[in-house]
């Protein structure tokens, strides 16, 4: 039983660092408009990171 919980405790910790590294990927500005689509959904996609970021800011005030 020790080995199969040792398994699993390794598991869970690869997990966690993946999904850590995953968050940590989708929040850097830098690397938001290679990897998310709602840039593309939204039809930004040729414009400059200021651009872009000014164009979600306008969207979210109108949707209040």
């Amino acid at each position: 039983m020790k080995r199969a919980e040792r398994i699993l405790f390794k598991l869970i910790m690869i997990h966690l660092i993946l999904l850590l590294c995953a968050q940590a990927a989708l929040t850097n500005p830098g690397l938001q408009p290679h990897i998310s689509r709602v840039v593309q959904y939204e039809g930004v996609n040729k414009l400059t990171i200021s651009e872009w970021l000014e164009t979600f800011k306008q969207s979210s005030v109108q949707d209040k």
